[in-house]
């Protein structure tokens, strides 16, 4: 899954050299991890941890791609998980022999992105789809024709991603077409959507979404549960669509870049995020729902608060396609930005 927020660095600053011991360096969704957890691991492992963000999965498996990034741990969406698990990109660390492999909630073992669960942790999940300010737009929020093909009230104030990823599998989601299709005319409908959906797009971005949509410069905009979540509960009026059609999903998970410098203490690291009074900790920073077992008395986003991440409509996983599927996704957004 993508996020958009600034990233931002914690501890010291990542070195270009070989670490020492005693070092943390994090590679992740930029402003994903709770400062107080990692203030937390600090003290008590006596570890300096560092954190850099990134914005996309592309950006961190271009990173991964260049080598020796010198980083500890990233948390990489599901189908980007599997990229980095085929191309060597990854540390097997016997995840599944860890005890934080006994406090994933059994749903989320064992998946197709990794299915011997040896190369990650999840660490958090949720959905993407259509937020709307309930101010600028009142009107339905049951499906994705309200957004795909809008009336007048949603005419350019519609607000878009930067990337194809979420949003080519929304449109699909609307019109029965299969994720990774090979079929290019299959995916030449979903381009016909999208190009008929332009004229009400006042901008594909990524950036700064918050402060679009809270202030009504757009009255709908493609985003994530939590995030939207994060938001509302500050204040903003918005509400999270829950369309018949169904939510693209994501699930990000802890993993070990190839050489590491501090191998030892990532484990730790993943091993303590992982406890349940940690990971419920972090679900109540993060706003997303978490996949390990929790506190449930301590949580603080429950399904009456929080709607948003719990879901009754149907929520497809965006997966690993092949290359002939890949090549047709491109197609389609360079089409679409041209």
């Amino acid at each position: 899954m993508t996020k958009y927020l600034v990233a931002t660095a914690l501890g010291l600053c990542l070195a270009s050299t070989a670490q020492a011991e005693g070092k943390l360096n994090l590679y992740v969704w930029s402003e994903s991890i709770s400062p107080d957890l990692i203030e937390k691991f600090s003290e008590e492992h006596d570890v300096d941890v560092s954190v850099d963000g990134y914005t996309s999965n592309e950006d961190l498996l271009t990173k991964l791609q260049a080598g020796a990034s010198g980083y500890d741990i990233s948390t990489p969406s599901q189908h980007f998980l599997r990229i980095m698990i085929d191309e060597g990109l990854i540390e097997d660390y016997d995840a599944n022999k860890l005890e934080a492999y006994e406090n994933i909630d059994e749903r989320w073992r064992n998946q197709w992105w990794d299915e011997t669960q040896e190369y990650s942790i999840p660490i958090a999940y949720g959905t993407a789809g259509f937020a709307v300010n309930t101010e600028s737009y009142d009107g339905p929020l049951d499906s994705l024709e309200y957004f795909f093909e809008p009336g007048e009230e949603l005419t350019g104030k519609i607000a878009m991603l930067s990337y194809p990823d979420e949003v080519i599998g929304a449109a699909q989601l609307y019109l029965g077409v299969p994720f990774c299709s090979e079929n290019p005319d299959e995916m030449k409908k979903v381009l016909d959507l999208l190009m008929a959906q332009k004229p009400d797009v006042a901008v594909y971005s990524s950036d700064n979404i918050d402060s679009r949509l809270g202030s009504g410069e757009v009255a709908a905009h493609f985003w994530w549960d939590g995030e939207e979540l994060k938001a509302r509960t500050n204040g903003a009026p918005l509400a999270y669509a829950m369309p018949k059609e169904g939510l693209v999903g994501w699930i990000d998970s802890m993993v070990i870049p190839k050489g590491a410098p501090n191998r030892d203490n990532a484990i730790e690291f993943i091993e303590f995020m992982s406890t349940p009074e940690n990971a419920t900790e972090q679900m109540n920073f993060y706003a997303h729902s978490s996949p390990m077992k929790l506190i449930q008395e301590d949580v603080v986003y429950t399904k009456e608060k929080a709607p948003e991440l719990y879901p009754e409509v149907p929520v497809e996983f965006s997966r690993t396609c092949s290359p002939q599927a890949q090549d047709l996704v491109t197609r389609v957004w360079t089409q679409l930005l041209q």
